[in-house]
């Protein structure tokens, strides 16, 4: 989990369709307002972000708004953080959540932001996990989530084959005419729903090249690499070391030297300023399970 505290003038912000198919990043942002106004739409829903409410939105998809003068404190959760809790499947994107369980969350969002410089590293999986419970729970309890079912029904899509994708990533089936017979969806909805990441069979092989990347950069796990690339569902070694490489710029085995934070909480040394303008980017890229 990424904490961001920020303070911002007025001023408008997208991430576009060229942005998502460029840079695989579906993370979750959770965004608390202290002070200040929020726009933000998302196909043709527009959420309004204000005090005493905790907007959801995900980075796989593309979004724009607009925000006034504003002091925001913001959560970066990897996917597969909240993907293996069944509450998740009651995740809508872009939603601004509100109620008692909310305000709970924000208090208790408070209290981590007061305490961060007194965390040791051993506490942070205990932190993070109470606030994907926490979150979880106010997906489940608030009534903002009710969004029009025609405004999200392609989001929607994408989100269950987001779900279909990472549970199956491991089997060497996971094929086209398997996701539209299991998830019922015509062969033609779900080349249009996937054409922004440059269609379905490509977002499948990265997210098995950024589960590798993972696997190979963990420093506990020493199993050879023909046998990760055949675990993620690459069938075979040759084919899996090209499409790394082209992937990442460097090969499997150099990927054993790449430091990647763990699953669930990893400290961070502090950088400097001249450092500090980089250090966003790179810390988004290495959250979690992406690059």
């Amino acid at each position: 989990m990424l904490i961001v505290q920020q303070s911002t003038p007025a001023h408008s912000y997208m991430r576009s369709e060229a942005k998502v198919r460029s840079n695989l990043i579906d993370h979750w942002h959770v965004s608390i307002l202290r002070n200040g106004r929020t726009w933000t739409e998302v196909a043709g829903y527009v959420s309004e972000g204000e005090p005493g409410k905790v907007e959801l939105r995900s980075l796989g998809h593309p979004f724009r708004g607009r925000s006034t003068e504003a002091r925001t404190l913001s959560l970066y959760l990897p996917r597969e953080l909240l993907f293996a809790v069944p509450a998740s499947s009651e995740i809508k994107n872009n939603v601004a959540l509100s109620g008692t369980y909310t305000k709970l969350l924000i208090e208790y969002l408070d209290g981590v932001e007061a305490n961060l410089p007194r965390l040791a590293a051993v506490d942070l999986p205990y932190v993070v996990q109470t606030t994907r419970d926490m979150i979880l729970t106010c997906v489940s309890a608030s009534a903002s989530n009710i969004v029009a079912p025609e405004q999200h029904s392609t989001l929607a899509l994408m989100e269950r084959v987001r779900r279909f994708v990472q549970r199956n990533l491991m089997s060497p089936d996971l094929t086209t005419d398997r996701i539209c017979r299991e998830l019922g969806v015509s062969r033609t909805r779900l080349y249009q729903v996937f054409e922004p990441d440059g269609g379905v069979h490509h977002y499948i092989q990265r997210r098995r090249l950024l589960s590798a990347h993972a696997a190979l950069s963990d420093v506990s796990n020493r199993q050879q690499i023909v046998d990760i690339a055949f675990a993620v569902g690459f069938s075979s070694a040759a084919h899996f070391s090209r499409a790394f490489s082209k992937e990442f710029g460097y090969s499997p085995r150099e990927a054993r030297n790449v430091a990647v934070p763990l699953y669930l909480g990893h400290a961070v040394a502090p950088v400097s300023e001249v450092e500090s303008a980089h250090s966003f980017d790179k810390w988004l890229k290495t959250l979690g399970h992406s690059r």
